[in-house]
């Protein structure tokens, strides 16, 4: 029976390609001098290796996918089954010409060709007999050769020092198969089996873990004693790192645990670098005072900074608190300090951008642009507080995203509603576990520079809990005096927050904290006009939605008039977010029927309006009739912008009671209760029997009973409500009012007119009765959106009577 071979110490065997194969015999004395007594073809095909050397002797498996390597293996196992191999001298040539390979290779047999599932091949040769190439005869299709025998140079057999050498090779091979936990121990029968000593040595050779440079030098020695003594150097060195991996592995192996699998990997790095006496984590530390060099911070922080680095330095690697200080550390490297983006002050240029992503809100864009004007002569980055105060969907945190892209700077944003741990402003202190710093810390690692536009959204709904008041936090942070220096507990340094421009968005004034509020510049943002909503719907809205639902201006057209009627019927808000939600049903109902290949008006009509959308909702918010005395018509602000509120009274028999209902706050009974006591004292001027408050009993109501309604702004509209009743005259037609009034009479101006002045609009009242003082606020307002509203401003009560109700009785009028 013959002795077999492994392929390589691998474990690589003939099986693994074709369980049919038969192994190939182990080369003997015999078989080295019948291959010695060969003669060698004048030419040979010559085959380039990428990343091996074959010796003679050896069995290898070759994967070949170039076309050339392919061809030539085909042509040779057709033919006499001869080839020369030599190895490349850069693996990452595609194409190897005679400059790019070794002079000299390995006479090789093809024994078996194996054609894989991918398309490439799979040759087994067995080395033979060394060569040299003489001369490249041709390229293509593969490089052909003529070569020459390169004999190999043999001691005498009596040679006692060659001997020694052999027996050196063999014992060290045997302790490396036994050391080495990736070499099979079968590997060992092996090198115990070979006979032949220069078959011992190339058997070595080709499979110790070399690179192609060493084994080409290897191949290259003509002396057999000569190369076995360098094949054990070699081992020697292989043997002295193989020992080494064991004393670590060793030294380690007593610390693992099945939990604390990561301390085991830096456990063993420690003891790698230790070994190669350096101290640990040097690199990682090294890293970090190189990215200090390019950082533009003040000499204060750098001390900071190389006081925390060395205090890590000085830390074991394994406790808690070193993950935290390396964290707390790479904030300090990723903080943008002193970097700041250049601000474009080209106010046309940013009246152009505000025009663009914002119809109408005049006053606003007017008031911002002024404050880049004064950023721009002040010549310093120290920037403003404002406050966008506004009903929702008005447009004010795209304001600030507009601004941001005005100046040219970097745009965060910061939610703040629900907010209730003051740690989300301030950060938490380092020592806790899972400290973080806080988000507006946070923000501006993530924008790059320390001057962004900075939005604070809803401010307004900061809240307090056991976790401390935000709002508090928050003074620091706004306020121009002391933000220049605003400390973060996880930071524990000041850090320079003057350059940012803030900008805070709320939908009302009254639940930010006064001491918040009165470190911001307050802006108004009102709502918008009916004229304004179709343009905003037809400039923004609709292309919007009609991009966002895969259609274009050719699948649906919506006119002015039926974007008026959306807006009139179907919104009753400041803003237009629900004006973009109908836009949005028209929309989908177009993009259904494209998908469903069904008919539709592309062009919308009414009717398509109410058939998709439903009736109208809103009608009731029109002005009623003026055939019933005591129904007068309010305007009164919420916090979803202006809306018209009607008053109702009525008499009955009785004692003279008052009763007031509709959900109403302590101000507007309080209202009630002076327009009562007023008009007792003045019955005689507004020709009332006095005899009638004794007779019968008065009841107002403010319809929408379950909506909470209060505030200093019904008082003339009660009044005038009361008088109508009690006189049973008329109250002109379309006319509406709002104000508040005095024991004396008089009437006190109040707020929020230009949502009041648009809610009439919607409501297609013609006239408005104001205070006075009020005519400042109108003043303030476009000219354009009063257009067909006649005003009246009034400064006593009986003004208001004589100008809200006519000498007409109403129809049934009661005698009292």
């Amino acid at each position: 029976m013959k002795k077999t071979s492994l392929l390589s110490l691998d474990s690589l065997s003939l099986q693994d390609f074709d369980e049919n194969a038969e192994l190939i015999p182990l080369m003997t004395p015999e078989d080295e001098e019948e291959i010695n007594k060969e003669d060698l073809p004048a030419t040979l095909p010559i085959l380039s290796l990428r990343n091996t050397v074959l010796f003679p002797g050896v069995v290898i498996p070759i994967t070949a996918g170039r076309d050339k390597s392919i061809k030539l293996i085909n042509d040779a196992n057709a033919g006499g089954k001869v080839i020369g191999v030599v190895a490349q001298k850069d693996e990452a040539v595609e194409n190897p010409t005679a400059s790019d390979v070794y002079n000299t290779g390995t006479v090789a047999r093809i024994l078996r060709v194996l054609k894989m599932p991918d398309g490439n091949v799979t040759v087994i040769i067995q080395g033979k007999k060394r060569f040299k190439i003489n001369e490249v005869l041709t390229e293509e299709p593969y490089m052909t050769a003529s070569i020459s025998d390169v004999p190999e140079e043999k001691p005498t057999p009596k040679n006692k020092e060659f001997a020694a050498i052999i027996d050196s090779i063999k014992e060290l091979a045997l302790q490396i198969i036994k050391d080495s936990p990736n070499i099979p121990t079968e590997a060992s029968f092996a090198i115990k089996n070979i006979q032949s000593n220069s078959f011992l040595v190339n058997f070595v050779s080709s499979n110790m873990n070399l690179d192609v440079k060493d084994k080409q030098k290897l191949l290259e020695i003509n002396h057999l004693k000569d190369r076995s003594l360098e094949t054990l150097k070699y081992m020697n060195l292989e043997f002295q790192k193989l020992e080494l991996r064991n004393d670590i592995q060793l030294k380690v192996q007593n610390d693992m645990n099945q939990q604390q699998r990561e301390y085991f990997l830096h456990q063993q790095m420690k003891t790698i670098q230790e070994e190669l006496g350096g101290v640990s984590y040097d690199q990682e530390l090294e890293e970090m005072r190189q990215r200090a060099k390019s950082k533009k911070w003040d000499e204060k922080v750098a001390k900071h900074f190389e006081k925390e680095i060395a205090k890590m330095q000085r830390m074991n690697p394994q406790v808690a608190e070193y993950s935290i200080q390396r964290n707390y550390l790479d904030l300090f490297l990723e903080l943008p300090w002193n970097e700041f983006s250049k601000d474009k002050f080209d106010l046309k240029r940013a009246k152009r951008i505000l025009d663009r992503d914002h119809y109408g809100l005049d006053d606003v864009k007017r008031r911002i642009i002024e404050y880049l004007a004064v950023l721009k002569l002040r010549n310093d980055m120290k920037s403003p507080i404002l406050c966008l105060y506004g009903p929702p969907g008005v447009g004010k945190t795209s304001l600030g995203k507009s601004i941001a892209e005005a100046l040219g700077r970097e745009y965060v944003r910061m939610s703040l509603g629900g907010l209730r741990d003051e740690a989300e402003i301030r950060g938490h202190r380092k020592t806790y576990i899972g400290a973080m710093p806080g988000r507006i810390i946070q923000s501006l690692k993530k924008a790059g520079t320390s001057n962004p536009v900075f939005v604070l959204d809803e401010i307004d709904k900061l809240s307090n809990s056991h976790q401390g008041d935000p709002s508090s936090a928050m003074l620091e942070v706004l306020d121009p005096e002391q933000n220049s220096d605003f400390h973060d507990n996880f930071l524990e340094m000041g850090y320079d927050l003057s350059k940012v421009m803030f900008i805070a968005t709320c939908n009302s004034l009254s639940t930010i904290q006064p001491a918040l509020r009165d470190r911001m510049e307050i802006i108004n943002v009102t709502g918008y006009t009916i004229e304004e909503k179709v343009e905003i719907a037809k400039r923004h809205l609709l292309p919007k939605q009609l991009e966002e639902h895969g259609l274009t201006t050719k699948d649906l057209k919506i006119g002015k008039p039926q974007l008026e009627k959306i807006v009139e019927g179907y919104t009753r808000e400041s803003g237009v977010r629900g004006l973009d939600k109908q836009i949005a049903k028209m929309v989908r109902f177009a993009a259904k029927n494209i998908a469903m290949e069904e008919t539709y008006n592309i062009k919308v009509t009414n009717t398509d309006v109410v058939d998709v959308l439903g009736a109208p909702k809103l009608e009731r918010d029109k002005y009623e009739n003026n055939n019933v005395a005591g129904v007068v018509t309010g305007l009164a602000w919420t916090r979803v912008g202006g809306d018209i509120l009607f008053i109702e009274s009525i008499l009955s028999k009785g004692k003279g009671t008052l009763s007031i209902t509709g959900n109403l706050g302590k101000v507007m009974k309080e209202s009630a209760t002076i327009a009562m006591e007023y008009i007792k004292s003045n019955a005689k001027t507004f020709g009332i029997n006095p005899e009638v408050f004794d007779n019968y009993n008065v009841h107002i109501h403010v319809p929408e009973g379950a909506t909470p309604k209060d505030g200093p702004s019904a008082g003339i509209t009660m009044l005038t409500s009361l008088v109508s009743l009690f006189t049973q005259r008329k109250v002109k037609k379309n006319l509406a009012m709002t104000g508040e009034i005095t024991l004396r009479g008089k009437v006190l101006p109040v707020g929020g007119i230009k949502e009041k002045i648009l809610a009439a609009k919607r409501a297609r009242i013609k006239e408005i009765i104001l205070c006075d003082e009020n005519k400042r606020d109108i003043n303030e307002i476009n000219p354009e959106y009063l257009k067909g509203l006649e005003f009246h401003y009034v400064s006593d009560m009986s003004e208001v009577v004589n100008i809200a109700l006519t000498n007409t009785k109403v129809k049934n009028a009661k005698t009292l």
